[in-house]
């Protein structure tokens, strides 16, 4: 007798694919979900930023009130300037994420030229400052999608960054449908 990791074809059960179920536990369900997810705001990076220069004062502090002192030197001052650095580039970095998800995919739309079927968006950053964008993955609306379009959306303003939209190479003959 064959162990469960052995399964010969002789024992496979006779499943056709409309008996097969793919679906996801109910806890996973976005539409049985009570609420939206809400992306964390970008500007949550503006809390560290105080406290770095909180720590950044009160080093200056200590170094101007105790310098004479054998503990406190001119590190005290450098610690106080990088930190004072991180809280610049960290409140610099901290804008407001005002433009969410669904704002992203109706501009990348508006933006491809050709009416979307499925899509796909997901935040990202990008640059020194961590700028959020949105890529907005699109298809077109036929059943099997002849075109489809990448599209960047900046998450501060809801311009859109950069496009790309070609025809889709994806082959679906294998599958037995028409491409």
């Amino acid at each position: 007798m064959p162990d469960d990791q052995e399964q010969t074809d002789g024992d496979a059960p006779d499943v056709t694919d409309d008996e097969v179920v793919d679906e996801l536990p109910e806890e996973l369900q976005p539409l049985l979900a009570g609420t939206d997810y809400v992306f964390p705001n970008n500007s949550r990076r503006r809390v560290p930023a105080v406290l770095y220069l909180l720590v950044a004062l009160a080093s200056v502090a200590v170094y101007a009130l105790f310098g004479d002192a054998p503990t406190v030197n001119g590190g005290w001052l450098l610690a106080a300037v990088l930190l004072g650095a991180a809280a610049v580039y960290c409140w610099l970095a901290g804008g407001n994420l005002d433009v969410d998800e669904r704002d992203a995919l109706v501009a990348a739309t508006a933006d491809v030229g050709f009416p979307v079927g499925h899509a796909s968006v997901q935040l990202s950053w990008r640059g020194p400052l961590c700028r959020p964008t949105w890529r907005v993955l699109l298809y077109s609306a036929e059943e099997q999608p002849a075109t489809r379009g990448l599209v960047i959306v900046d998450g501060f303003d809801g311009r859109v960054i950069e496009r790309i939209v070609e025809d889709n190479p994806e082959d679906w003959s294998e599958l037995g449908t028409s491409a």
